[in-house]
């Protein structure tokens, strides 16, 4: 029997008036849950009611230690609900219960984060010409809408969320059809940790028809996207119109150099974290991996069997032991079958290990394979003879977003960055060396906007995170800047001058280079 979920709207479920989506669970092909879609018509009703919220100053207008106050309250809250929201992200996920264990935990970090900066920031105050202050606020937008992805469901919405909600906006969220129930979730405990009513509003929908008449609506102030770069751009024409702020996290296609230099264990140890984690279905998943030819046998060799190592242990996405769970639908395997597929077949490259649909029973519990979305891990290099062949690939170029990385080997450091930047994104990539020197040389010169030296995919709240290239996205989340970017400046200016001052500029006795006109005196009446 399946659970029926309700939009979250003004503080209480409502129901939508769209179709039921159907949530299903990858591992096994079953649908689990149901979910009631937004309208159109829902998706105005909840705008207005957040404009109605947002107008009323309860929470745009409540001091920095109050909203902190709320933030603190639902990291305390989602600390105690991390043994509930787990399996639910698992199964609407499908990845491996080991990796929700670790990620789960560690969202309370971003709510404490920007409660934390709620309390400590600074109001600037600017140097003028003449008796006057001129200080600066940071106020909030208005209502702003964030559309979250598939794989990491609550991660992502929180990490939006937590900026917004300290800077003092309302907040409509449209989390992916495939994964809506864990950020449904969050609307019951911030209602709980004290967030009023209409601030934080969840309608999950169709990206063609929700998230159309979210993004397109005049009162939202600001987009802030994670998915696929060819949606990105769509949506970003959309916020343009409207002249809204927008903020977009999108494709990748991490590289992951390796020289001689580095500690070979320690590397593969490396590409499997970045590569394989989530199956792969990470924007900064490291799947091109360019390793320095005196070592690439090496790497191949010990990179070979630690994958094999994984295949075997692949089972259930709920057992502990589980080393890596399916795709996320029998879309995505498709599209990563067909790249795998043709990159074979064309004869410019060849599957070291994997490179197919998984089937028959798991070793490691018995899970039947066929019924879910499970594909091998792969690991794809050049076809024998064919040198740098695996170049001509499209899954050298286009985000497959599974479990698949392609390896090419160099000989210069010169020819590892060439190879690192031969890409339209530029979001994450890592460099693995224990000469410092290079590490420091090479990081500089690759074209990305997170680099990691000696590790990969590591995240923390206070870190940017975005792309360098247009493919990758605008703008970055955490950090300061985040919640800089879900504000607007306002410039506040008072003259403290005496009145016998204010006279004197009226009859052009105290003229300053700040009032070359002498427009002020015409404002002056004695």
């Amino acid at each position: 029997m399946t659970e029926t979920y309700l939009m979250w709207v003004n503080g209480q479920e409502r129901s939508g008036q769209a179709e039921l989506i159907p949530v299903e669970d990858p591992a096994t092909g079953e649908i689990f849950a149901q979910c009631h879609a937004s309208s159109p018509e829902d998706v105005d009703e909840t705008i207005q009611l957040a404009q109605k919220v947002f107008q009323s100053g309860i929470w745009s207008k409540a001091s920095p230690h109050a909203r902190a106050d709320v933030l603190e309250a639902a990291a305390a809250l989602l600390a105690k609900e991390v043994p509930n929201l787990i399996p639910l992200e698992v199964r609407q996920t499908g990845r491996a219960v080991r990796e929700m264990r670790a990620q789960v935990p560690s969202l309370v970090r971003w709510f404490k984060y920007y409660a934390a900066l709620l309390r400590t920031e600074e109001r600037a105050v600017l140097p003028t010409v003449g008796k006057l202050h001129n200080w600066v606020d940071r106020v909030p937008l208005g209502v702003v809408a964030q559309i979250t992805p598939f794989n990491h469901p609550l991660l992502i919405a929180v990490k939006k969320l937590a900026p917004a909600l300290a800077a003092g906006n309302c907040v409509v969220a449209k989390p992916s059809e495939l994964t809506p129930l864990t950020t449904l979730a969050l609307g019951k405990l911030l209602k709980e940790a004290g967030l009023p009513d209409g601030v934080f509003n969840v309608l999950p929908g169709y990206g063609a028809s929700t998230g159309k008449a979210l993004v397109q609506h005049p009162l939202i102030r600001k987009v802030d996207v994670t998915g696929g770069t060819v949606a990105g751009r769509a949506i970003g024409s959309i916020a343009g119109g409207n002249l809204a702020r927008y903020t977009a996290e999108l494709g990748g296609k991490a590289p992951l150099v390796v020289f001689a230099a580095a500690d070979i264990d320690v590397a593969v140890n490396g590409i499997t974290f970045g590569s394989f984690m989530a199956s792969g279905q990470t924007c900064i998943a490291s799947t091109r991996i360019i390793v320095e030819n005196a070592v690439l046998g090496q790497v191949l060799e010990k990179l070979k069997a630690k994958i094999d190592s994984i295949a075997r242990r692949m089972g259930s996405p709920n057992n502990p032991e589980s080393m890596m769970g399916p795709l996320i639908s029998a879309k995505q395997l498709q599209n990563v079958t067909t790249l795998v597929d043709e990159a074979v077949e064309s004869g410019n490259a060849t599957a070291l290990t994997g490179g197919k649909k998984m089937s028959g029973q798991s070793q490691l519990d018995g899970t039947d394979f066929t019924k879910g979305y499970f594909f091998e891990p792969t690991v794809l290099v050049s076809s024998q003879g064919g040198n740098d062949s695996i170049l001509r690939t499209r899954i050298w170029r286009e985000e497959a977003f599974g479990p698949v990385i392609a390896v090419v080997g160099f000989d210069t450091e010169d020819q590892a960055i060439t190879l690192a930047n031969d890409s339209e994104f530029g979001l994450g990539a890592s460099v693995w060396t224990k000469d410092l020197a290079q590490g420091f040389r090479v990081s500089e010169r690759i074209d990305a906007g997170i680099v990691w030296v000696n590790t990969h995919h590591r995240n923390d709240p206070s870190s940017p995170w975005g792309g360098a290239k247009s493919a990758s996205g605008i703008g970055s989340e955490n950090g300061v800047d985040a919640l800089r970017e879900y504000t607007t400046m306002k410039s506040t200016i008072v003259n403290y001058a005496s009145a016998r001052s204010r006279w004197r500029r009226k009859t052009g006795l105290g003229i300053r280079a700040g009032d070359p006109c002498g427009m002020v005196d015409m404002l002056y009446e004695l």
